[in-house]
C-alpha cells in the first residue's frame, strides 16, 4: 500500500504517489538551483510548472488517477535534465546574436500568434506553422482579396477557428520547437529583455 499526495501544480490538482513526489519535488529544485541567479526566474519556473502540469493531464485519464513514477519519469525525459542547460545571460547584451538554423518539425502546432500582429494574428500563425515568412503569407491575402474575394471569409474564419496562442508553450509549439527548459527560458528572456534594460 502505498502513501498519496495531494499537490496543486500551476492552478491544477493532482493525486501522486509518495515516491513519484518526492522525485518530481527533487525534480524541481534541481531546476530552481539551475535557474537561481537568473532574470526571470520566477517567470520561467511558472512556465515550466506550467509544462509539467499540461503533461501530466495529458497522461491522466480521470481524475481520480494517481501518478507515478512511470509518468513522472516520462515527463522529465520530455522536459530534460536541469544539468542539460547552462543559464546563459548573453542574451541581455547589446551584441548581436548568431542566428542558428531550426530543424523543420513534424510537431507544429497552428495558433494565431497575436504577438507579431496586424490583425487577428492569423498570418503570422500560418508563417510560423508553415516556416516561411509571414509577408509572403499577406502577400496571398491581398491576392485572395483582390482577385477571388474570398480572402476575407476565409481570414475571418480562421480567426475565429484557430487559436490564440497565449502560454510560453504554445508560444514554442507554434513555431515546432521542443517544449523543454531551455526554449521555455529563451523565450521568457526574449519577451522579458526591453523591460529588463529599463
Amino acid at each position: 500500500m502505498n502513501k498519496t499526495v495531494n499537490i496543486n501544480l500551476a492552478g491544477i490538482f493532482f493525486h501522486i504517489d509518495e515516491d513519484a513526489y518526492l522525485k518530481l519535488q527533487r525534480y524541481l529544485e534541481a531546476i530552481k538551483r539551475s535557474f537561481t541567479d537568473s532574470q526571470g526566474r520566477s517567470e520561467i519556473i511558472a512556465d515550466i510548472e506550467a509544462r509539467i502540469s499540461e503533461l501530466f493531464n495529458e497522461r491522466v485519464q480521470n481524475n481520480k488517477q494517481v501518478i507515478g513514477l512511470k509518468e513522472v519519469d516520462e515527463v522529465i525525459s520530455i522536459m530534460g535534465q536541469p544539468e542539460d542547460y547552462l543559464v546563459d545571460d548573453e542574451i541581455f547584451e547589446d551584441e548581436p546574436q548568431t542566428s542558428y538554423k531550426r530543424k523543420t518539425s513534424p510537431s507544429r502546432k497552428l495558433f494565431r500568434d497575436t504577438d507579431n500582429s496586424y490583425v487577428g494574428g492569423v498570418s503570422s500563425g500560418l508563417a510560423h506553422y508553415f516556416g516561411i515568412d509571414a509577408i509572403w503569407i499577406r502577400l496571398a491575402w491581398i491576392l485572395l482579396v483582390f482577385g477571388a474575394g474570398t480572402g476575407v471569409l476565409l481570414y475571418i474564419l480562421l480567426w475565429i477557428l484557430v487559436p490564440e496562442a497565449k502560454t510560453t508553450a504554445e508560444k514554442i509549439m507554434m513555431t515546432g520547437e521542443p517544449v523543454n527548459i531551455s526554449n521555455i527560458e529563451k523565450k521568457l528572456k526574449t519577451v522579458l529583455k526591453p523591460y529588463l534594460k529599463r
